[in-house]
């Protein structure tokens, strides 16, 4: 399934454009990052895809055909592309848990039974269940983001377009979004992921578009694009640790700190060996 865009360009006012003719194909791999300092319209490029906003200029594109912004087909486009925000209360709106999941398929006609073992299913996959029965306003913000993915993932959507997945996590926190986002993909989904969290996006994604003021400045495989460090830099990024570390201390480039301690394991054996 194919989400795209082709020269898509928007601006809340004439002549003050957010984005400048974007041509992104999020097809092309599992994971898909887009990054950029504050103020490159990011979170206004997920809008666009999700069909909250409309193209100033250009398309957005499902299966190679320009998405229609009827009622109905707004409609069939949110079941196969679901976001979830960077502020989960933004998406949250019952005060219990399995209604909130649920509400979109109940919404949609969906029989009861299938709701149930879907929300269950929704629930499983953030490991959501231990916490099903505690109202919502005394989840951790941890949970509630858990809540709202579950919310996205109940409708079994081909893509699921993360926000900032990461902002306010704890370390666990951020170490289970990255398990959730790799139960997700193994599902065949695609993910696309909006944040400024480098090494999240280094480690997780297998392309990568950088914007600089509304446009493509870098694209291409991670390992590539955050080689480039003039550049990163002068769009006001950072290289991602595990980069660092290759550039200033001649270590191999790892991908993730499970394949740098690995080798440091491997090594340590050799040495005593």
């Amino acid at each position: 399934m194919s989400l795209n865009t082709q020269g898509l360009s928007f601006g809340y006012q004439r002549d003050e454009w957010v984005l400048h003719d974007l041509t992104l194909n999020f097809a092309q791999a599992p994971v898909v990052g887009v990054v950029g300092a504050n103020g490159c319209g990011k979170s206004t490029l997920f809008q666009l895809l999700l069909g909250l906003l409309k193209p100033s200029k250009g398309q957005v594109r499902w299966q190679n055909t320009p998405l229609s912004y009827s009622k109905a087909a707004l409609l069939a486009h949110r079941q196969r592309v679901s976001l979830v925000f960077q502020e989960p209360d933004q998406q949250i709106f019952h005060t219990d848990i399995v209604s909130d999941v649920g509400f979109s398929l109940k919404n949609l006609g969906v029989d009861g039974a299938q709701v149930q073992r879907r929300t269950a299913s929704a629930l499983r996959m953030v490991d959501g269940l231990g916490f099903i029965d505690r109202p919502v306003q005394y989840l951790s913000f941890g949970q509630k983001k858990r809540v709202a993915i579950a919310g996205a993932l109940v409708l079994n959507s081909d893509y699921l377009l993360l926000d900032e997945p990461t902002a306010g996590l704890d370390p666990s926190g951020v170490r289970h979004m990255k398990s959730v986002i790799d139960r997700v993909v193994k599902q065949g989904k695609h993910v696309v992921i909006s944040s400024h969290d480098i090494d999240l996006i280094y480690q997780v994604c297998d392309y990568v578009y950088v914007l600089a003021n509304g446009r493509v400045a870098l694209q291409g495989a991670p390992e590539s694009v955050f080689l480039d460090r003039q550049s990163i830099e002068q769009i006001g990024l950072e290289q991602p640790w595990l980069v660092k570390l290759h550039v200033e201390l001649s270590y191999p480039l790892y991908r993730n700190e499970q394949q740098l301690f690995a080798a440091a394991h491997n090594a340590g054996h050799q040495a005593n060996a």
